[in-house]
């Protein structure tokens, strides 16, 4: 399978929301039918989730002004996660923090990113 950039948007218990990918392994370009999912399921989201099938583990300055755009326009805090193929990272209350236990759906964005986990264990 190839490397793409994968979004998925999680609700509670982790439940896969909606999804996008791109065609590329290091961009995920804005579209307008993710921001329009993003806002139809504002009541609903909490994570949104995207992968860096190449790396790092961590956020883009890309990722950071998205990141901002978004808490500014929702007007609450959202959980941010990248999953890269050495682990996952989330930003919660401003600080990042390495992720030891993935959750189920990691499995899927993995998937369809084409990028598989090195020693990363997955919640049951």
């Amino acid at each position: 399978m190839r490397l793409r950039e994968v979004c998925l948007l999680i609700g509670q218990g982790g439940t896969v929301l909606w999804s996008d990918a791109s065609d590329s392994p290091v961009w995920l370009p804005d579209s307008r039918a993710r921001w329009e999912a993003i806002w139809r399921l504002r009541g609903e989201l909490e994570e949104i989730a995207h992968s860096h099938p190449v790396g790092p583990l961590g956020f883009s300055t890309e990722d950071e002004t998205t990141m901002a755009a978004l808490t500014e326009a929702l007007g609450r805090p959202v959980r941010f996660s990248v999953v890269a193929p050495d682990g996952m990272v989330v930003r919660e209350d401003g600080k990042d923090v390495r992720v030891t236990e993935e959750p189920g759906w990691t499995g899927r964005l993995r998937a369809e990113s084409g990028i598989c986990a090195i020693d990363a264990r997955r919640q049951v």
